[in-house]
């Protein structure tokens, strides 16, 4: 890697080539499938755990926003999830034994299940309604097989990449331009006023 490109400038460049890539490659049928399920869920349930729990909170927010009765799975205000309800679930590795049982419970349930994932085959992936591949460019996720909860308790959670968006840190910032991009697709579909988004902006502090 030359100079140039290990400057910030340099991997931010890097990182909005790799979105503009992954957006170039992406399935527009499985995108578009995933719109339908939010726009006909009931409710919206969103998981994932560490960093893509993040990225899932910060699709909640932005559901909410839009007048969506949207949930984070695992807060204490969170309702039953029933047939009618739409799970999100954000993965990487797909893998995940906690968002794997989250996943195995909802489907038992009999609700939809919506995974945004750099793994495609992954146990997630077989479960669910709608898979949309972000795609590995790192390669990271086909490299690192612990799971997500070991790696965190025996202290292995670190790069096995180059320092450009180690870890799951492309997946991550893949996966919430696309989440982003839901909700401008939403916001197109149903005509959305941005007053009506304001007006359920918090307001307690």
């Amino acid at each position: 890697m030359d100079e140039e490109n290990t400057t910030v400038s340099g991997f931010m460049l890097r990182m909005a080539e790799s979105i503009a890539s992954t957006a170039r490659s992406l399935r527009e049928e499985d995108a578009a499938a995933f719109l339908a399920h939010m726009l006909s869920a009931k409710r919206i349930y969103v998981a994932g755990a560490g960093r893509s729990g993040f990225v899932a909170k910060a699709f909640a927010m932005r559901l909410m926003h839009l007048g969506f009765d949207a949930y984070v799975v695992g807060e204490t205000v969170t309702p039953s999830f029933s047939r009618e309800d739409t799970l999100v679930v954000f993965s990487g590795s797909g893998e995940t034994t906690s968002v794997v049982d989250i996943c195995e419970i909802a489907r038992d349930i009999g609700g939809k299940i919506c995974l945004v994932t750099a793994t495609p085959s992954s146990k997630i992936a077989r479960v669910a309604d709608c898979v949309v591949a972000m795609g590995d460019l790192t390669g990271y996720y086909s490299k690192e097989k612990t799971p997500f909860e070991v790696r965190q308790i025996t202290g292995q959670y670190r790069s096995v990449t180059a320092a450009f968006a180690p870890l799951g840190t492309l997946f991550e910032t893949q996966a919430i331009v696309f989440s982003d991009a839901i909700i401008s697709a939403i916001m197109e579909a149903r005509k959305s006023d941005i007053a009506d988004m304001k007006g359920r902006l918090s307001n307690v502090i």
